[in-house]
């Protein structure tokens, strides 16, 4: 278990956009929350918000860590989420 736990910990995050109609992304913890204009993901590299229009959940795969959306994509954000990524300068110091 802790050997999965270190592997999903390191797993990067993508992001691919088909014609602002189809969106995969991986290295996803968890779906915060979802409706048909906005979804919050929990990811490898934060915390994802989409915007958009009929918002479907097309596809959620926690073990693999692979979200696939559908319908109109307006907007994808990273919002802090509490994660703190200190610079490189600021771990040094």
């Amino acid at each position: 278990m802790a050997s999965e736990d270190i592997r999903r910990n390191e797993q990067t995050g993508n992001i691919i956009l088909e014609g602002r109609q189809r969106l995969s992304v991986s290295g996803v913890d968890d779906v915060l929350s979802f409706d048909e204009n906005e979804i919050t993901a929990d990811t490898a590299e934060g915390a994802l918000v989409i915007r958009g229009d009929q918002l479907h959940v097309e596809r959620l795969s926690l073990d693999s860590g692979e979200l696939i959306i559908t319908g109109h994509v307006d907007s994808m954000e990273y919002a802090d989420g509490g994660r703190q990524r200190g610079s490189f300068w600021s771990k040094l110091f």
